[in-house]
């Protein structure tokens, strides 16, 4: 990737950087997204946008990106700080401790120090201990030695009550994991009662591409997800958790910084994945996205309440996992960073390195607000951080106002509702700033 001549990608086939299976071809959707010489931050302009000693101009990068996306070639790196990975007001010096001291094993024990915390789940940190991936890791490995074998499972290898599967599961046997006794453990038969799950849909993820020929990669996401359900025992893993991995293995060759991508992701999606009796957790977006069309286009609303989609449930699936099902590899990659671009606040890696879910937490200064995306620094002007307010609500809420006229005219169905609409945002989200309407 690094041999590429930047000044000359303008007509770059990007297909290139995610190859696709040839006997997959007939079947991807059609790549829409195409980098543009003087709009797409390429690598030249991201080097450059950082000072001698690592500090990085990110409001100098967010406009690149809100202009054209990110050249592939540097796709992980940026949107390791785009999540929240890194300060961009660090050093070059103080990025590579906090990368060694989530992946170096030399941490192995501080994971008994580092707790969930009761308010939103989210990963609690201290200034003292870290919960290091290398230290989730080895206690995953401790309890199903498969883990970064390289291998991974795709048939159940423990029973509800806890018994072990492994005497009549040959595959569970050839892989060479094994356990002693019946499990008692709560957490610990959650968890491994889920993995064969996991690696079903792994099989499933992003299969055309070549990357996912190789079982290294495909184990690498099953690693990921894995220990990531061993964290998060509240939710565990939710098929679709797959789909938001998947590009963070295939951009970062480095596995704990793919985790810690992924970690960071889901920070801002895991209410999606949250069941409680009945309730999905995207139904606050869900909610968000009928008020708006409801409030700006009462008449469309009514249509699609006869069309029995007055719930919207036929959006369920773009918010849950970000369109990732809807569009090409390439052009969802391209969508996400945008969004993430407009949503960016200065203050993301303090607010998640202090574990506030406050909204004062993301209040900024003057000169700060110049560094927030175009969408957070509105909301921040209007004191609107309501985090069901996503960019994403907005975007879908957006296609369907302008394709009201179409979508009266032509949907006779739920299924012509999605037709429509994802026809339109494929259009759209090329022109400038995904071509959103942020007035509305």
């Amino acid at each position: 990737m690094s041999g590429i001549l930047f000044h000359k990608y303008g007509g770059e086939d990007l297909d290139s950087y995610y190859p696709i299976r040839p006997e997959c071809q007939a079947d991807v959707p059609k790549v829409r997204f195409k980098a543009r010489a003087g709009k797409t931050l390429s690598a030249r302009r991201w080097h450059a946008a950082f000072s001698e000693d690592g500090h990085l101009d990110i409001a100098k990068v967010l406009r690149r990106i809100q202009r054209g996306g990110i050249h592939p070639s540097i796709k992980g790196l940026v949107w390791e700080f785009l999540l929240g990975c890194y300060d961009p007001n660090s050093t070059f010096e103080e990025r590579n401790q906090i990368r060694q001291q989530r992946s170096d094993s030399k941490f192995l024990l501080c994971y008994f120090f580092s707790f969930f915390t009761e308010h939103r789940g989210l990963i609690s940190y201290t200034n003292h201990f870290r919960q290091q991936y290398a230290a989730w890791k080895t206690e995953c490995q401790n309890i199903v030695p498969i883990i970064g074998s390289g291998k991974f499972i795709t048939a159940a290898i423990v029973t509800d009550d806890g018994q072990s599967l492994q005497d009549s599961n040959r595959d569970s046997l050839d892989q060479g994991w094994h356990v002693d006794g019946t499990i008692s453990d709560k957490k610990v038969l959650q968890w491994m009662l889920g993995l064969h799950q996991i690696g079903l849909d792994v099989v499933r993820t992003d299969r055309s591409l070549v990357f996912y020929e190789s079982e290294t990669n495909q184990a690498k996401l099953w690693d990921v997800l894995a220990i990531y359900s061993w964290v998060d025992n509240d939710i565990g893993y939710v098929q679709g958790m797959n789909d938001i991995c998947s590009p963070m293995i295939v951009l970062l060759e480095n596995e704990a910084d793919a985790f810690w991508c992924f970690e960071h992701t889901m920070r801002r999606l895991r209410e999606n994945f949250r069941t409680n009796t009945g309730m999905i957790g995207v139904q606050s977006q869900l909610s968000t996205l009928s008020q708006i069309i409801r409030t700006i286009d009462p008449k469309l609303h009514q249509h699609l309440e006869d069309l029995d989609g007055g719930e919207y449930l036929f959006a369920f699936r773009m918010l849950m996992v970000l369109f990732r099902r809807e569009f090409s590899f390439v052009d969802a990659l391209y969508l996400w960073e945008l969004m993430w671009a407009m949503e960016y606040n200065p203050n993301i890696f303090s607010l998640y390195e202090s574990n506030s879910s406050t909204s004062d937490g993301r209040q900024v200064n003057d000169k700060q607000l110049k560094q927030c995306g175009k969408f957070e620094r509105k909301n921040v002007k209007t004191g609107q951080p309501d985090k069901t307010s996503a960019l994403s609500v907005f975007l879908v809420a957006s296609v369907l106002e302008t394709k009201n006229k179409k979508l009266l005219r032509e949907a006779k169905g739920l299924d012509d509702v999605v037709k429509v609409s994802l026809s339109l945002l494929s259009l759209q989200m090329h022109s400038s700033s995904a071509g959103i309407n942020l007035q509305q």
